[in-house]
């Protein structure tokens, strides 16, 4: 039994003693909970409540924003330069052979508006361990001299799997990263990739908001069919 499977049931049986309400509402800015410790049960109870941690840092925020960024895989838009680059292999893509190394560079790459990272230590010790456990992945796009040229890394519970963060070294690695997530997820039957935040450059890959009610049924759904855990290394994308 996989341990997201064994916390499920714990859960449900109050063998484990929850850390959140079972009924999150967001607020305005889609905050549902502050404090608490960022711990693996802490994380998988978080997600399948639907919401997770803004940062790691003290108070630890917790949020759902309202409405939720969804991206069905077989709605992905590639551009025509975008299925040109994958067809061309000049990039080779792999899966969870350097998870903590993509959390570090998804950390270390600046963003327009943002003065630091919300992936601090304590986070990618956290996600790390669940990597560790076949819950966490990363997908990583090597250039030819075999150098991390961009990827992301994310949560897969049931038939969901949660993006967490992606970044690019060189232009269009990070879209080739999750244009290969979706070709592996269709082929493994996942519902949808929860992109938490609306931004117009995911909507125009063909991600779409949906309201938070919405967003709570489509994730119970997807929580409820089977949880495939392990390791993803060696799956062709």
């Amino acid at each position: 039994m996989s341990i997201y499977k064994e916390f499920k049931m714990e859960l449900a049986a109050g063998k484990r003693s929850a850390a959140f309400p079972d009924q999150l509402q967001p607020d305005e800015y889609g905050l549902v909970y502050v404090g608490g410790e960022l711990t693996v049960s802490t994380v998988l109870e978080a997600y399948t409540k639907g919401s997770f941690p803004w940062t790691g840092s003290r108070p630890i925020p917790w949020f759902s924003p309202d409405p939720r960024l969804l991206l069905y895989p077989k709605d992905f838009k590639p551009s025509k330069r975008l299925r040109r680059c994958f067809r061309q292999n000049r990039f080779h893509i792999r899966c969870d052979t350097a998870f903590r190394a993509v959390m570090r560079a998804c950390a270390a790459i600046p963003r327009p508006g943002q003065p630091g990272t919300w992936i601090t230590a304590n986070m990618i010790d956290t996600y790390s361990r669940l990597h560790d456990l076949g819950i966490a992945h990363s997908i990583e796009v090597y250039d030819g001299e075999n150098r991390l040229a961009g990827g992301l890394y994310g949560l897969c519970l049931g038939r969901v799997f949660f993006g967490e963060s992606m970044f690019s070294r060189v232009p269009n690695t990070s879209k080739l990263a999750l244009y290969a997530l979706c070709n592996l997820l269709l082929e493994k039957d996942f519902h949808f990739i929860d992109c938490q935040q609306v931004t117009g450059h995911l909507m125009r890959l063909g991600a779409v908001p949906v309201r938070h009610n919405q967003y709570m049924e489509t994730l119970r759904k997807g929580l409820d069919q089977d949880h495939l855990s392990g390791s993803w290394e060696g799956e062709v994308v």
